[in-house]
């Protein structure tokens, strides 16, 4: 259903997370996500406490799925006291297998989690196949 294949954006991320540095645009902080399999839908699960819906980008082109946010800054006149929420560019991408159906996945924001649902594909559900005895004779048809 879902796979991981950059080794290298995991150690910037723990780099990332061991220094404090915020994320830019060219080089964002990666967010924390759940997946799993709930029937008939893969639901993948983010977690963007502090970003407001409007700062959320959702792209999927062919099977990669791109998610980017921003935590901003409270204002600029206030003099912070205590600043240990991370703030900057958040992103996550996902290579999403042939099994599920791109083009039907459903978005949710509420309490600071980012949920998608994505729905497995028709192709991909188990099915019956009949199965004819040798004791049938193909049919022929007459040209």
């Amino acid at each position: 259903m879902l796979m991981r294949t950059d080794p290298f954006r995991e150690l910037d991320r723990l780099t990332q997370q061991v220094f404090g540095t915020p994320g830019t645009w060219s080089r964002p902080t990666a967010m924390p996500m759940d997946a799993f399999r709930d029937g008939e839908q893969f639901v993948v699960c983010f977690d963007l406490p502090g970003v407001t819906p409007d700062a959320i980008e959702l792209d999927v082109e062919r099977n990669v799925l791109t998610v980017k946010a921003e935590r901003r800054p409270v204002g600029k006149d206030v003099e912070m006291q205590v600043s240990e929420r991370p703030l900057g560019v958040f992103s996550r991408q996902l290579f999403l297998g042939d099994t599920l159906d791109t083009d039907h996945i459903d978005a949710s924001y509420d309490a600071g989690v980012l949920t998608l649902r994505i729905p497995i594909a028709e192709r991909a559900k188990p099915r019956k196949i009949a199965i004819t005895s040798g004791e049938e004779a193909p049919k022929q048809i007459d040209a």
